[in-house]
């Protein structure tokens, strides 16, 4: 039976889509087919269409038909990390002179790769508000190939509406790319709402345990599948089996994780909405976010991230990341502990004096899945009380 009958519901698929039973053994995982090459039966002759693992290898297939099944979509390609799928797609979609329409809030690593890496290339990009579908049409130049989208963004939680602004790339004749890594295909299916091209940054909530680094493609349309799936083998930088097998086995309970990490961080970021040293909350989920009735639109709750500023300045944002104990202070994000960090010295460093420079008082936090009274404990002493 294929995995595109086994259910329509998101739980069902997370365990079974690409997991089929070993067929030698009846092994409910997949193995971890930890080869290189394999034997051709005679000259052309393979087995299951393997010959070489840069190619294509079981135990990334399984983790590749797996997320094509979470986000809808018909092909999905595994990565060695987030920014090598980043940047598979934009050699594959893009050429000197084209140009791409980027977000004026995004993560620090794709704004690099943009501006000192693709730029070199002679590719040109322009910043508009994501979040204002009239900005994104006004950044539009007859030679766009792309427009590129977070949401939420990193660090500041913006919300784009993906449905209106994959309108104004269809009629550009723009590809709409969404980041999908603060959502993840629980929360949010951009492919759904009109987004041809998905990324993730694997390593996150898909992975979801802070072991693995990967990266992830998915799209609704077999033959740009087909280009993609040509330059990944071209250009190298694949999924190896056992960090393929790691986030399989993350998906397997991303619903059950996003639910806890969506309710807890709604209770931090009610918390911090309350407490004096606070001045900013950034959080989709409070009513008073300007993104909130797009995000409760095309999200299904509003995810983990809580982002706020403090009084004080920089040097007190970083002496609130200090005094964290249950919140390791460190980067990256989406694994079931929680960690605390701060954007303008660490994750977002690279945007400095741009158009996408974050505050200096700003303290982003993945919120994980302890107990959630722990959590405010800590960030209250954290605060100074």
């Amino acid at each position: 039976m294929s995995d595109r009958h086994i259910s329509q519901h998101f739980e069902t698929l997370a365990i079974h889509a690409g997991n089929t039973a070993d067929p030698l053994t009846g092994a409910v995982v997949p193995p971890i087919y930890q080869v290189s090459t394999y034997k051709q039966d005679g000259v052309g002759g393979l087995r299951g269409g393997y010959e070489y693992s840069r190619s294509a290898n079981p135990t990334r297939t399984a983790l590749e038909e797996n997320l094509a099944a979470l986000e809808g979509g018909r092909r999905g390609l595994a990565f060695a990390s987030g920014l090598a799928a980043e940047d598979c797609l934009l050699r594959t979609l893009l050429s000197p002179g084209d140009h791409v329409v980027i977000p004026n809030d995004a993560y620090g690593g794709t704004f690099r790769l943009f501006a000192k890496v693709v730029a070199r290339w002679g590719v040109e990009w322009s910043v508009a508000d994501t979040s204002d579908p009239a900005a994104v049409r006004a950044a539009i130049t007859p030679k766009t190939k792309a427009v590129w989208v977070e949401t939420p963004s990193n660090p500041l939680l913006g919300i784009t509406d993906i449905a209106a602004v994959a309108q104004i790339a269809r009629d550009a004749g723009a590809k709409l790319v969404v980041d999908n890594t603060f959502a993840t295909p629980y929360l949010q299916q951009p492919l759904s709402l009109g987004a041809d091209v998905v990324v993730h940054s694997l390593t996150k909530y898909m992975g979801g345990h802070s072991d693995v680094v990967g990266g992830a493609l998915i799209v609704g349309d077999e033959a740009l599948g087909e280009e993609l799936a040509y330059h990944q083998n071209a250009m190298g930088a694949v999924a190896g089996p056992f960090d393929s097998w790691l986030v399989l086995r993350g998906t397997k309970t991303l619903s059950v994780r996003m639910d806890r990490h969506s309710e807890n961080a709604t209770k931090v970021a009610d918390m911090l909405t309350r407490h004096a040293r606070v001045t900013k909350v950034l959080y989709p989920g409070l009513t008073d976010h300007p993104g909130h009735e797009v995000a409760a639109k095309q999200m299904r709750a509003f995810g983990g991230m809580v982002s706020f500023q403090v009084e004080g300045g920089e040097e007190a944002a970083v002496e609130v990341c200090n005094r964290a104990k249950v919140f390791t202070l460190g980067e990256s994000l989406g694994g079931v502990e929680s960690l605390i960090e701060h954007p303008g010295r660490m994750t977002h460093a690279s945007v400095a004096g741009s158009a996408l420079e974050v505050p200096a008082d700003l303290v982003r936090l993945s919120v994980g899945i302890e107990n959630v009274d722990d959590l405010l404990e800590d960030l209250q002493q954290a605060l100074g009380r």
